[in-house]
């Protein structure tokens, strides 16, 4: 595989999920899952998780059709596949967790093959930081490493996701969490202190509300969330970002302050093109060119002339 590859680590999972707009039941779901499929349209990926026995390989079978190099998933033989069930309602921005059955997903422990550990372009989705540091120490030579986290980590192991701050260039967040993580009130002030621990880049997700990218001290580009009359479901709009942020900075092997601009309208216009059906139904169906025509249609959104 090209050197342009990314390299994803995370949850692969079967989804239950109710929305005002309809419900699925054991769907193909996982943090790893949307972020491959997202980074797939622009750049070969190879992705590490792990499933039971019961997860179909259609799903595997669907992930191989899409550039998605899947001998990093581990079949668990007897086991069962992370299994997760929640519900939106109102303005959909937060899930009802209902159930959560880590299954193998509990003892994960990410062991890389050979040739993936030569890996340049990293996303490290929302898992253990332990985990993490492990996926780091195996990939020496990364060119640029991103990472997600949440709350629970934030609580129970902090002292780990510091250290993986410390070897990150990228860190997506989401405004509650940068406050948790500080202690600091002001988004601007708190991003500022996460870009001290290690990230160059800090990407403060805020939903419906789009995504601001902190550089240092200051913002350096924020982007509100394309515009849609309707959301089916809002399930991995995050993941579905970070994955097309990756894809797309590896697909041009550029890491300069202009094309993570870039990077950041790609990121928030697959995961508007992601909430518009369950799963990954939209992403089934959605064309490159589709993907470039709503990218243009957001530039165009956040574009500003000053007045002459």
């Amino acid at each position: 595989m090209s050197d342009n590859s990314v390299l994803i680590v995370g949850s692969v999972a079967l989804d239950t999920v109710e929305t005002p707009h309809g419900k699925v039941e054991r769907a193909l779901g996982g943090a790893a899952v949307y972020s491959s499929v997202a980074a797939s349209f622009f750049t070969p990926v190879r992705v590490v998780g792990v499933v039971g026995e019961d997860f179909p390989k259609e799903h595997l079978d669907f992930l191989a059709s899409r550039k998605i190099d899947t001998k990093g998933i581990q079949t668990i033989p007897g086991g069962k596949t992370f299994h997760w069930a929640g519900s939106y309602e109102g303005d959909m921005n937060q899930a009802n967790t209902k159930l959560t059955e880590l299954n193998v997903f509990q003892s994960f422990s990410p062991e890389l093959p050979q040739d993936y550990r030569t890996s340049k372009y990293v996303f490290l989705a929302n898992i253990d930081p332990e985990l993490q540091l492990k996926v780091l120490d195996q990939v020496p030579d990364a060119k640029l490493v991103a990472c997600d986290t949440m709350n629970f980590w934030i609580s129970s192991k902090k002292d780990s996701l510091l250290e993986v701050l410390k070897r990150v260039d990228i860190v997506f967040i989401n405004d509650a969490e940068v406050r948790q993580l500080t202690g600091i009130v002001n988004i601007t002030r708190a991003a500022s202190e996460i870009h001290k621990l290690g990230p160059k880049y800090v990407v403060v997700k805020k939903g419906e509300h789009g995504a601001v990218m902190y550089c240092g001290e200051s913002i350096c580009f924020a982007a509100a969330s394309y515009p849609l009359t309707e959301v089916a479901d809002p399930t991995g709009a995050g993941d579905s970002f970070a994955g097309g942020f990756m894809g797309y900075l590896a697909s041009t092997g550029e890491v300069s302050d202009m094309n993570i601009r870039n990077a950041v309208i790609y990121g928030s216009t697959l995961a508007s093109y992601n909430v518009q059906d369950f799963s990954l139904g939209m992403f089934k169906r959605l064309t490159k060119d589709q993907i470039n025509q709503r990218y243009n249609e957001f530039r165009q959104i956040v574009h500003f002339e000053p007045m002459a």
